[in-house]
């Protein structure tokens, strides 16, 4: 069973950023099931790389189609990705270290966050796209 579900109540409607997010899920799961196994650093490590570099890949594509799109929340949207980004650049320094290990308790951090950024500021950015008939990233 995954760690998130994907749904409906996941969609932004906007294609573009549904199928990053849908990655994002997957690469989330990912890292929870590994967790789940016990599996060391070795395999926990990569995994939390490769989240951490397609969440930045991911939050550049966002702010992108915010800026050629003239999006009004931007300012605020661009801070809430910068929040969490330095949140998990901080844990991930911490975890390299050895100070720091993978738990439910961090997953269940990823798992709230996501779904509630996804389901409030992006489902916004996801209409405002939407109601722009020419949206794409430039």
């Amino acid at each position: 069973m995954a760690f998130i579900n994907w749904s409906p109540a996941l969609e932004t409607k906007f294609m573009e950023i549904d199928l990053q997010h849908k990655k994002l899920v997957d690469l989330v799961n990912k890292l929870y099931d590994a967790m789940a196994a016990s599996k060391g650093n070795e395999v926990m490590g990569p995994l939390l790389n490769e989240l951490l570099k397609y969440t930045v890949v991911h939050f550049q594509s966002e702010e992108r189609l915010m800026q050629s799109n003239a999006y009004p929340d931007m300012t605020k949207h661009k801070q809430l990705h910068e929040e969490l980004k330095n949140k998990v650049l901080t844990f991930k320094q911490r975890f390299d270290s050895g100070q720091a290990r993978i738990t439910i308790e961090v997953m269940n951090f990823l798992k709230d966050w996501l779904a509630k950024h996804i389901q409030g500021d992006d489902v916004k950015l996801g209409g405002y796209l939407n109601s722009k008939k020419s949206a794409v990233a430039k």
